[in-house]
This record gives structure tokens, C-alpha cells and sequence, in this order.
């Protein structure tokens, strides 16, 4: 069963939700759902109170629902209680809220989208675009950016048919990767950015991500042509990708005399018309 995390926007209010690919459904925060319909100072204390009362009128509700991690406000993963579409549509009706019928339409139209997005691509592809230009990307950065979750997609489609597990075997070499080409981790890069839950890539400059998009390219031709059959051949692979991207890193760096690996990130580099910019205001 594969779940994809995601936070969804009703009435300005974030919503976090886990699509399931198996099942084709959402689940949704009931905490956050709770917090939107009641506009409750605690949320949480109020669900707690609304499940025991559920549990005493023999509501298989309160009982059934499930518990996936979920980011929480700093920046960990902790298991919430969530709800598929069915069950939060019966759980609304338990909370009194004038904001009922608006978000039942909300949960159909974020439902109906999806699933149109798993028949037509492209659509996923048209509705990341518009995400990142209201965030005031500007287009060049958008169309690396873009070009990046392409060619990640096929190094972890690469991964997958070799057996390898999303999540930790994943998270492994993609550190690996980072580390061989930027000489830094994941975690570190993003200590170096000043960045928490934000992600890592949606904080490169346009230097960063081509370096980044060459190492993960280089990764999944590398193991085409090894075809590596134990999880320590692949770590070797993605040394291997990795460095590519390093030797381009350290010779564009001795050429230019400029850092390719910036503090730089998005809140304070984003400039709609200029692309990404340092300080001083020249683009990166």
C-alpha cells in the first residue's frame, strides 16, 4: 500500500492528506478537518471529546478509523487519526458547522481532481506549474524544477524494479547522492539552508538543481547498464552518480570562482521575474 503525504487548502485552512495508489482514495486529517468546520482553539481536545461521545452511541466510526504519520507543525512525523471521504462525510454530521455543505463540495472536487490526474498525467503536470507560480517561482526556475521531478521519477521507477523499499532504502541513497555531489547530506543541506519541513529541492537555485537532476541521471543510467543485485551495489551506484555531478560541481566552481552549493533558499531568493537571485542581486 503506497501513500503520498499532501496538504490540501479549503477556505485558506491546511488540510494534510495521504492518497492511497492501492485503493485510490484520500484520507484527511480528522484533527485538521475538525479544527476547520469548528474553528476550535483545540481542535485535538475537541475530537477526543467528540470520539467518546461517538464511542458511547456504538459508533463503529470512532473505532474504525485509522492512524498514518503525518507532518506535524515542527516538521515531524507523527501517527494522526485520519478518515477516508466516506467516513469523514458521517463524521461531519456529528460536528454542527455552517461550513458542512461548502466542504463536502470541497472533498469531491479534491477526490474527482485526483483521479482525473491518474488518467491524464499531464494534468498533474499542469496543476505543479500553476502550484509554483503562485508560490512566485519564476518560469525558468519552474521548468528545471519540473525537468527534476521527471528525471527523479525515473531513478525511482529504477529502484522500484529492482526491489527496492520506498522509504528507508530510498532515503539512503538518495543521501548518498546529495552527499557525493555536495559533499553534504540531506539533513545537512538542509541545515545549511535554514530549512525544516520545506523541501529540499524547491529551495535549489537553478545551479543546484541541474547538478542535482545530473547525479540522479547519471544514478539510473549507471545502474541500467550494472544492474547492481544487492542493496550494497546500488549505495556504490549512487556513489558512482553522484560524483559525476561532483567533478561538474568542482570544475564549474574552478572556472567561475563562485559556490554552486548556496545558503540561498526560497523565502529569501524567490523573485518572480529575475528567477532565483543572491543578495546582491545577481541570478543564480
Amino acid at each position: 500500500m503506497t501513500k503520498k503525504n499532501d496538504i490540501k487548502l479549503f477556505d485558506n485552512h491546511k488540510i494534510r492528506t495521504a492518497w492511497d495508489d492501492e485503493h485510490e482514495k484520500w484520507y484527511f486529517s480528522i484533527v485538521d478537518v475538525i479544527g476547520v468546520l469548528t474553528d476550535s482553539p483545540n481542535p485535538r481536545k475537541y475530537w477526543s471529546v467528540l470520539k467518546t461521545r461517538l464511542k458511547n452511541e456504538g459508533s463503529e466510526l470512532a473505532t474504525n478509523c485509522s492512524q498514518l504519520k503525518m507532518l506535524s507543525a515542527d516538521g515531524k512525523m507523527y501517527k494522526t487519526d485520519v478518515a477516508d471521504t466516506e467516513q469523514l462525510l458521517r463524521l461531519i454530521q456529528s460536528v454542527p458547522s455552517p461550513k458542512a455543505e461548502p466542504f463536502k463540495l470541497w472533498m469531491a472536487k479534491v477526490a474527482s481532481e485526483r483521479l482525473d490526474q491518474i488518467q491524464d498525467p499531464e494534468l498533474s503536470i499542469h496543476q505543479a506549474l500553476a502550484d509554483y507560480q503562485r508560490l512566485g517561482y519564476s518560469d525558468s526556475w519552474i521548468n528545471q524544477r519540473l525537468k527534476s521531478i521527471e528525471i527523479r521519477k525515473d531513478l525511482t521507477d529504477e529502484w522500484k524494479k529492482h526491489g527496492l523499499q520506498e522509504g528507508t532504502q530510498f532515503a539512503t541513497l538518495t543521501d548518498i547522492i546529495y552527499q557525493a555531489w555536495s559533499d553534504m547530506t540531506a539533513k545537512q543541506y538542509k541545515d545549511f539552508k535554514g530549512l525544516k519541513k520545506e523541501n529540499l529541492r524547491d529551495n535549489m537555485t537553478n545551479k543546484e538543481l541541474v547538478l542535482n537532476m545530473l547525479a540522479e541521471l547519471s544514478t539510473k543510467e549507471i545502474s541500467e547498464s550494472k544492474q547492481p543485485s544487492s542493496f550494497a551495489e546500488h549505495k556504490k551506484v549512487a556513489r558512482d552518480g553522484g560524483e559525476i555531478a561532483r567533478n561538474a560541481r568542482i570544475e564549474l566552481e574552478e572556472k567561475t570562482g563562485k559556490a554552486v552549493v548556496t545558503s540561498l533558499n526560497a523565502k529569501d531568493g524567490i523573485m518572480q521575474k529575475g528567477g532565483i537571485e543572491d543578495k546582491t542581486g545577481k541570478e543564480e
